[in-house]
């Protein structure tokens, strides 16, 4: 902390970068007096600083006993009764109350009624975040064209000017997913000459003329929603499952006056949510940065939020989309927002920030700084001209991660309260996520959503930080598998059942959000067509996707899978076993040859460093990083999580030792300069080692990574990138 820190009314201190943002331009942007604000910061911090840490002192305490009893049991069969026992014994797994429905209200319908994509983004980024926002809309067209969703066989090849053989491969794709989400009764949208409208005694109604110039209506004539636009360039809206699409008719565009009915584009309501993340893609260490990432959601909600960029030589520039306004069938307009409706994902318990000072002098902790000066931000959320509001009921969503069981999901709930009155907020306007990503939240899930029963509007799987906490949890108990086979042992399949199964069992379905993971693979697109509908299909109402494009073609998914009744068929299937979510996932590696064992080496080291040398020496916390073999990964710090931990327990166990693993390391460190070649920004690690800070970091959290935190990188990450920040300042 500077010396530069003033006394603020009351005792806290804050950074002169984050005083100087509060007070001129958040607290005036939301009516708040400094006199108002700051005293009831220093009482929230006073009043929540000893149960946060109390929190934070149960984890270890509860660590540490499982690592003695799996010590003291060393070379022993395993005895799961033995160990479930144990488990309920330290109060791991508290008793499941009596069935509940979750009391949420004043729920968005993108969040109560819609299933769809998800984006999750690094708020520090403007330009992604504004592009992000903006996913709520996206061409078909493109998303097919640009991607390998279309093979570039028979003359079908991407390339630098457009080619009409791969543009009709994409309006054949498109006319048959048409066919399969908005029929024409008896015909394929192939044999259409014209779109049009028709009139009923009800209203508007959609019609396809055909050659013989006959005209027929849509099998389900309640699927047209309204058009804009006039004759000759027309937009015509459909809904099905509770998500709309596009036809895009103007026979002027380029593609339009060739395709048949003159079809420009289908546009596909995509990421129908954005969680905008201060959290895992994001690398905030200091105050400048914190300050940085609470501008870039203040100008989210202000609508004002601005990126201007350098691409091909010209400048640009990206603001929010403003509302798509139609007229319905019966002649009213009406306007559909253009951009996600956005969440914001804060940090978790365990971090603690410089910006703010506590009465003592000690550094507070970010998560509660996070709840207050988010929510003040969105309190600036209203209508703008052409925008509506990004909550129609008034209500600010929180995504709260890396919570360890009910007693945190109760704190959560508490300091949102406090926060509430702090602003003079109605109780439960704040809205929380909560993200099944932890051990012991997982076998407490339902007794967790009870402790938010009134605030929760999100729960969701995530297999990369869920499987760096049960790595970490059982680390003493022994050996864990390859990273490979983790994924197909009982726990990891019960545990992404479990979480569907609870949520359905608490009344989540129309009123809260059932989530699944990310698609890691960016530039995969006919892979994750192949296989991300299972997503829907085992009743998550949103998924994970990597990028716009991908949120366009996960769209498909949610017009293919009717989610409300998977989920009433799910309702009524045995609820998945916690006996397999407590088994973890050990084996006698000795099996394993010593090429395989330095494979999976050569894998995490590779891994850690691609994406550590970006975070320590750039600040990037969420990129698309090269794996080993060259497949370009979305990375944040989950990815990192399970990594190091996979190699600090098979260092802790013997299957590998120190030598070779610092070995693997700085033969991996030639493999990531390699593929960073392109970037003039990079600072090689391999031309030494001994004074590159990345390296050096990367290094630390396989060597002190069972002294981690329930495993969690970020304590190792903000030391190292201030050290960089330090030596890049001096």
């Amino acid at each position: 902390m500077t010396v530069e820190q003033k006394q603020l009314p009351g005792k806290v201190r804050a950074s002169p970068v984050f005083r100087q943002f509060v007070n001129d331009e958040l607290l005036p942007a939301i009516g708040v007096s400094p006199a108002g604000f700051w005293p009831g910061l220093e009482s929230i911090i006073a009043d929540l600083t000893p149960l946060n840490q109390a929190l934070l002192d149960k984890r270890d305490e509860m660590q540490r006993r499982i690592d003695d009893w799996h010590r003291a049991r060393r070379g022993e069969a395993w005895d799961h009764d033995a160990y479930v026992a144990f488990l309920d014994d330290i109060g791991y797994r508290v008793p499941e109350g009596e069935p509940f429905s979750i009391g949420t209200e004043n729920v968005d319908r993108e969040i109560a009624e819609v299933a769809g994509p998800q984006l999750v983004v690094p708020v520090s980024n403007a330009r992604f975040a504004i592009n992000a926002a903006n996913a709520r809309w996206g061409s078909l067209y493109d998303a097919l064209y640009g991607t390998d969703a279309i093979d570039e066989e028979n003359g079908q090849e991407r390339g630098a000017a457009y080619n009409p053989v791969r543009g009709a491969a994409v309006i054949r794709y498109a006319t048959g997913f048409l066919d399969a989400t908005v029929p024409l009764d008896g015909v394929s949208h192939a044999d259409v000459n014209a779109y049009g409208l028709g009139r009923t005694d009800r209203g508007d109604a959609f019609v396809a003329s055909l050659a013989s110039g006959e005209t027929v209506g849509l099998a389900d004539p309640s699927q047209y929603a309204g058009h804009r636009g006039a004759s000759g360039r027309r937009r015509f809206l459909f809904r099905n499952h509770g998500l709309h699409l596009e036809l895009l008719v103007d026979p002027g565009h380029p593609v339009g006056k060739e395709a048949t009915a003159n079809l420009a584009d289908v546009i596909l309501e995509s990421a129908v949510t954005t969680i905008q993340d201060c959290e895992d893609s994001v690398a905030a260490v200091d105050a400048d940065d914190k300050v940085a990432v609470y501008r870039n959601w203040l100008g989210l909600m202000r609508a004002d939020l601005e990126a201007t960029f350098e691409k091909g030589g010209e400048t640009m520039s990206r603001t929010l989309e403003p509302d798509r306004v139609y007229v319905d069938p019966g002649g009213r307009e009406f306007a559909l927002s253009g951009r996600s409706l956005m969440l914001v994902r804060n940090v978790g318990h365990l971090m603690k920030t410089d910006a703010v000072l506590d009465a003592d002098g000690n550094e507070v902790f970010e998560g509660i700084l996070d709840a207050v000066v988010t929510t003040a931000c969105a309190m600036t959320d209203r209508r703008r001209d052409g925008m509506q509001a990004n909550s129609r009921t008034g209500s600010i969503y929180i995504v709260k991660p890396k919570m360890h069981g009910p007693h945190e999901a109760a704190f959560t709930d508490t300091l949102f309260g406090r926060v509430e009155a702090l602003f003079q907020l109605e109780p439960n306007t704040l809205k929380v996520g909560v993200m099944d990503e932890e051990r012991r939240t997982t076998v407490n899930l339902s007794e967790c959503i009870r402790a938010v029963r009134d605030r929760v509007v999100f729960i969701n799987t995530g297999f990369l930080d869920r499987t760096g906490d049960e790595i970490h949890t059982s680390m003493q108990a022994g050996t864990v598998l390859p990273k490979e086979a983790i994924k197909q042992q009982p726990w990891i399949l019960a545990y992404e059942d479990w979480n569907v199964d609870v949520g359905i069992a608490c009344g989540l379905p129309g009123k809260a959000q059932i989530g699944k993971g990310m698609w890691p693979k960016p530039d995969e697109m006919r892979q994750m067509l192949d296989t991300k509908q299972a997503h829907p299909e085992a009743g998550a109402t949103c998924a994970w996707v990597p990028s716009p494009t991908a949120a366009t073609l996960h769209a498909m998914h949610y017009h293919a899978v009717d989610v409300r009744a998977r989920q009433q068929a799910l309702a009524k299937r045995k609820r998945a076993g916690l006996d397999d979510i407590l088994t973890p996932p050990l084996a006698d590696v000795g099996a394993l040859s010593a090429d395989e064992i330095q494979a999976e080496l050569d894998n995490n080291a590779q891994g850690i460093l691609g994406y550590v040398v970006r975070w320590i020496d750039q600040g990037v916390g969420c990129s698309k990083v090269p794996d080993i073999g060259d497949v370009g990964l979305m990375e944040d710090r989950a990815t990192l999580r399970i990594s190091s931990q996979h190699m600090a327990n098979w260092l802790l166990h013997g299957v590998v030792t120190q030598a070779q693993v610092l070995e693997t390391f700085t033969r991996m460190a030639n493999v990531v300069d390699r593929q960073n070649e392109g970037d003039a920004s990079y600072e090689r690690m391999s031309d030494d080692y001994a004074s590159s800070i990345a390296f050096q970091a990367a290094c630390a959290l396989v060597f002190e990574g069972c002294e981690q935190p329930n495993g969690y990188t970020e304590p190792l990450l903000h030391r190292y990138r201030r050290q960089k920040k330090a030596e890049l300042a001096a």
